[in-house]
């Protein structure tokens, strides 16, 4: 635990040029001895990045960091011998680069932990003195601590948090390098319930401002009357003045979806030094146009702050202007419309990348999950990457922001499969009641301006029985030397009014595991709305006894009654299912290291049960096939529908599953017709046929009237043949963070798709790029994520290439023996 803290509101400015110092390339074997750098060496290769001089300079501070696991008792020390380390761009997972192992725990995905360390040379130019340079880390797993050119400056335990640090103090000047050095302790490996990462795996700015600026997350929009024809955007700004005194003068532009300036207003005023001065300032903005789910319209807030007759500090933040209604009797409204929440619950990693997750790729899981008709997300179990929100904001998603996993004391972390054996109790539990208000209160102040974001969640399962907490409603299940339920109230509280502190706007829910329990200790009754896992058959005689209270399935089970419940009953504001995709840890016994739950696989595929989700939430025409034995139903969270495959044994009889949103389907079979059935019989949301196996083309065709509006065939392929490779794009950016999703395919000699293949690929890469990582979706696979070989899985997988920030052709070449190899030419620039 970090118990010392140096607080990081201070100002930001401008800069002219910065000089990075590159580290050396290689990594060692083992864990190298503390070497101090001796005198003699020679300089480390220098880059220039010459800065514009703005207000306010913010540097993409991710590349060439110098990266070693293992721990160093010098390495904080400016003069300690780097030289050998790995060079990186963060952001950076080292548990995803594994290997996996059964000696690791299963909450975690057998991952590895350990003590990590990055360091990144700089050099400031002259003109920086006399401003303000701050580091601020997106998300750094965890028990992080900070240090500059020796001096520590700060660092956060909890993995999920964003922070700064200031470095002002500490800096160099001119030819003088400076070191930052960032300790990352992840030795307690067993401290989660799912896969977590360990490293800097989020973004890293370096940021320079004046002695006055506008605070670290100080402004604050609001849009608190809406009306057809105007809305009044109200904005609360904090100013901090680290110098001398100051008059100032604050103008605040708001900037519509068209670029157009549509309001603007200046306040003046006097900051005193060392003080902070919160301004609020509103503007009427005519003909509003709304964020809705179809139409995301944002607007940008542009703050400018003027001292001495010049600007000194400007800022833009995204908004949007939508008004939020929570009715308990008729669900949730946007903007007065109703919306059913049609949610899932995610994680924050991406399979075979770990935790640090390319914008793009999460853009690309977002928007397959908005073709099933997701409208919601939640972020289970943390605060996540800002650029979730931003891409939720931007592709019309609503979010509920969540917290925390647990209070204190922990929950049972497994260690050698699910609910199985003697369980770890590490975890945020331990860094809790020092720092879970600080952490909840900048998870809203980071994230209160996005329109997406509906509802604040303090907490998950909390009150999950016994894990840790009791009470003797649970009858024979309590636990009296268990810690009492009323606990949860004692750390609820604080966080409420936390939370509410930085945001009165939208409402404060927690997901729970027991009401009952919860209701017995007044928990629920603490909330504004509140979330139930699981307990759909609460929420008749729940609405009954708590006529105020507004109930949605905060985690819910795929099954269809599950839905139909939500559906029919406008007092249920909707449902978020657990998960939206696969997700590493909370595993079985070793080798499988995930969870199969979602309806995208690690891959990012559609697995039979999102087409099944589709057909239930999406209004676009589909239909679709999936075909098992007979007697393999669904289990009992509604997850498995069929295989997609018509690959069978001569003499089967196979179940054939339809999902569709069109009023008719008609059948065939080598274009003999099966039979024809209306959606408006199906039992459960399916169309079921019994249909002896031949093998050939099994198609379903989607009908309205007597017309074919879309279709869908099962093909029997033949013996693999060769290798396919499905690029999203062949145009690449040359930021070094672009990414190309490469699906790749064992196919048969006509092109159709082996759905049993499982041949070992070996890849190789020509050209400015990297194989971030290759993912079959195979949650018993054991093969390394980075390797250059994997093996197919079900016929598919992904290769995810990154660019670099070199332009030029890249060549992805696959070969697999006795298959014809495959290639695909990009290019980047």
């Amino acid at each position: 635990m970090i118990k010392k803290f140096i607080r990081t509101r201070c100002a930001r400015w401008l800069i002219l040029g910065v000089t990075i110092l590159i580290g050396a390339t290689s990594t060692p074997e083992g864990v190298a001895a503390d070497v101090v750098r001796a005198a003699a060496v020679a300089p480390l290769p220098v880059e220039q990045v010459v800065l514009v001089a703005t207000p306010r300079t913010v540097v993409d501070f991710d590349r060439d960091w110098l990266f070693s696991q293992g721990d160093f008792a010098n390495a904080t020390m400016f003069a300690f011998d780097d030289r050998g380390w790995r060079t990186l761009n963060v952001p950076h997972d080292w548990s995803i680069e594994g290997p996996l192992g059964p000696e690791y725990a299963s909450g975690n995905g057998y991952a590895p932990g350990g003590i990590g360390w990055y360091r990144k040379h700089f050099r400031v130019e002259p003109s920086a003195k006399g401003k303000m340079v701050r580091i601020e880390f997106d998300g750094v797993y965890n028990h992080s601590e900070v240090w500059i050119n020796g001096h520590f400056v700060g660092g956060r335990p909890y993995g999920y948090s964003s922070f700064e640090c200031d470095l002002t103090p500490h800096l160099k000047y001119g030819g003088e390098d400076n070191v930052v050095s960032v300790r990352v302790d992840h030795s307690r490996f067993a401290d989660s319930r799912w896969y977590t990462g360990a490293g800097i795996y989020r973004l890293v700015r370096l940021q320079v401002t004046d002695k006055l600026r506008i605070a670290h997350w100080g402004t604050f929009v609001t849009t608190p009357k809406i009306q057809k024809d105007s809305a009044v955007v109200q904005i609360e700004t904090t100013l901090e003045n680290h110098g001398d005194a100051k008059k100032f003068s604050l103008q605040s532009e708001i900037i519509a979806p068209d670029g157009q300036v549509v309001g603007s207003l200046v306040i003046s005023g006097k900051l005193n030094p060392g003080t902070n001065q919160t301004v609020i300032q509103k503007i009427t903005v005519q003909r509003p146009q709304l964020w809705t789910l179809e139409a995301p319209r944002l607007y940008n807030l542009r703050s400018r702050l003027n001292a001495d007759s010049a600007v000194v500090d400007e800022t833009t933040t995204p908004f949007g202007i939508r008004t939020l209604r929570f009715d308990v009797a008729k669900g949730f409204f946007l903007n007065e419309q109703p919306v059913k929440l049609k949610g899932v619950c995610i994680h924050h990693e991406a399979g075979c990348v770990g935790a640090a997750v390319p914008e793009k790729l999460l853009e690309s899981r977002l928007r397959a999950l908005q073709e099933l008709g997701v409208n919601a997300i939640r972020t289970s179990h943390n605060p996540p990457a800002p650029e979730l929100l931003d891409l939720c904001d931007r592709l019309g998603l609503l979010v509920k922001d969540e917290a925390f996993d647990e209070f204190t004391p922990a929950k049972n972390k497994w260690v050698t499969g699910r609910n199985n054996g003697q369980p770890s109790r590490f975890g945020y539990a331990e860094d809790f009641e020092e720092w879970s208000v600080r952490d909840a209160q900048d998870m809203v102040r980071r994230d209160r301006n996005h329109p997406s974001v509906i509802m604040w969640s303090i907490g998950n399962e909390i009150d999950y029985p016994n894990d840790p907490f009791s009470h003797p409603i649970l009858g024979g299940d309590y636990h009296p030397e268990n810690p009492p339920a009323a606990n949860m109230v004692k750390h609820a509280r604080p966080l409420i009014a936390a939370v509410k502190q930085m945001d009165a706007t939208r409402p404060v829910t927690m997901a729970l595991a027991d009401v009952a329990m919860s209701d017995a200790v007044g928990l629920g009754e603490l909330l504004d709305i509140v979330g139930y896992n699981y307990q759909e058959s609460r929420y008749p005689s729940d609405h009954a006894k708590f006529p105020k209270r507004f109930i949605f399935g905060s985690e819910t089970s795929h099954q269809y009654q599950d839905w139909a419940v939500t559906r029919d009953n406008d007092y249920v504001a909707g449902q978020f299912l657990w998960t939206g995709i696969d997700y590493l840890g909370e595993a079985n016994t070793w080798p499988n290291h995930g969870s199969s739950a979602g309806l995208l696989d690690l891959c990012g595929f559609k697995k039979p049960n999102a087409w099944f989700r589709q057909s239930l939430w999406s209004d676009k025409p589909m239909v679709y096939l999936a075909a098992s034995e007979p007697g393999r139903e669904a289990d009992r969270r509604g997850r498995m529908r069929g295989t997609e495959s018509w690959n069978w044994s001569s003499n089967a009889t196979l179940t054939v599953r339809c999902y569709t949103t069109c009023p008719e389907v008609r059948l065939t079979l080598n274009d003999q017709l099966i039979g024809t059935k209306w959606l408006a019989d199906a039992v459960e949301g399916e169309l079921n046929w019994e249909v002896p196996f031949a093998p050939g083309v099994l198609k379903a065709e989607g009908r309205q009237g007597d017309k074919t509006i879309c279709e869908f065939a099962l093909k029997t392929s033949g013996a693999p043949n060769r290798i396919q490779l499905l690029p999203d794009v062949t145009q690449i950016a040359a930021d070094g963070r672009d990414v190309c999703l490469v699906e790749f395919r064992v196919v048969d000699s006509r092109g159709v798709r082996v759905p049993d293949a499982g041949n070992q690929l070996t890849f190789s890469l020509e050209g400015p790029a990297e194989i971030l990582g290759l993912e079959n979706g195979d949650l018993n696979s054991v093969e390394g994520f980075k390797d250059r070989t994997h093996q197919a899985y079900q016929g598919r997988g992904l290769a995810i290439l990154q660019s670099t920030s070199v332009g030029g052709k890249i060549v992805l070449k696959v070969s697999s023996p006795g298959l014809e190899p495959a290639s695909v030419i990009l290019n980047s620039h």
